[in-house]
């Protein structure tokens, strides 16, 4: 085995591990991957050991900072069936995130698909539009067990399942196709604080550009996307950390609100993330 093979099994070991425990690492467990392409190695390895099939994707901004020495703007990660939760309308969702870890609320655009894209298919908003089922306000749960993912960047982030811990799908919005992405806000409130508001418009070329990058990079890394997979498009008003036990009200304004609560992740796999 060549040491960048043990060095991508170890990572992910580690990650599986304290996920599965519901713990913490205290250091990014090994040499922090040198590309893309490393980073995303150790997160096929981790989706491959995990005992829950893909039902989504998560799209991430990569801050400014990283982008010339990562090569991109975006990263992408998966979200587990199990983990994905549909919104019950005034139900508060208790999330589990990790103690000791990084946890944070983040209003979401989310897609769902009515099919992957064809592979001969030029990747355009237009064409990407075509296998979208519907589009729903949502929340992402960031979550990792080691605090200082974001701080180390996006190998870091991608190594650990793009900082992904669930996903609430809300209520569909009609006719989306015909909206301003301006139009479409978004608003978080955390312990009756406000602490981010914006809309789908500040996702940088609207929720359909983080669509068809993520149909890009499955290309590249083989993965085909399907009927009824969520592709949670990125953190509209920001990425909110917030300590276990806070509240979380996501504002949608016409299309609803969603109640989160953050609870210690309790170490075992779910059955179903409780609603």
């Amino acid at each position: 085995m060549t040491a960048r093979n043990a060095n991508i099994e170890a990572i992910s070991a580690a990650f599986l591990a304290a996920r599965r425990r519901g713990g913490a690492l205290k250091s990014f467990p090994g040499a922090l991957p040198e590309t893309l392409d490393e980073a995303y190695s150790v997160q096929d390895r981790s989706i491959a050991g995990w005992p829950d099939r893909v039902g989504g994707w998560k799209i991430g901004l990569i801050m400014p900072a990283f982008r010339a020495g990562a090569g991109a703007d975006r990263l992408a990660g998966p979200i587990f069936a199990r983990q994905i939760v549909e919104d019950r309308h005034g139900h508060v969702h208790d999330m589990p995130v990790f103690d000791g870890g990084f946890a944070a609320v983040e209003a979401e655009f989310v897609f769902r698909l009515a099919s992957g894209l064809d592979a001969g298919i030029p990747v355009t908003p237009d064409t990407a539009a075509g296998i979208v089922d519907s589009l729903h306000v949502g929340v992402e749960i960031a979550s990792s067990p080691f605090a200082g993912i974001n701080d180390k960047g996006p190998m870091s982030v991608i190594s650990d399942f793009g900082n992904n811990n669930g996903l609430i799908v809300g209520a569909a919005i009609e006719n989306w196709r015909e909206c301003d992405p301006a139009g479409l806000t978004a608003r978080v409130d955390i312990d009756g604080k406000t602490v981010g508001a914006a809309n789908a418009a500040a996702i940088p070329g609207g929720p359909l550009a983080a669509l068809c990058f993520l149909i890009d990079l499955c290309r590249k890394r083989g993965i085909e996307l399907k009927a009824g997979d969520y592709v949670s498009t990125g953190a509209a008003t920001g990425v909110h950390e917030a300590p276990i036990g806070a509240s979380s009200i996501a504002d949608f304004g016409p299309h609803g609100q969603i109640a989160v609560r953050l609870v210690a992740a309790e170490g075992a796999i779910p059955a179903k993330v409780t609603a």
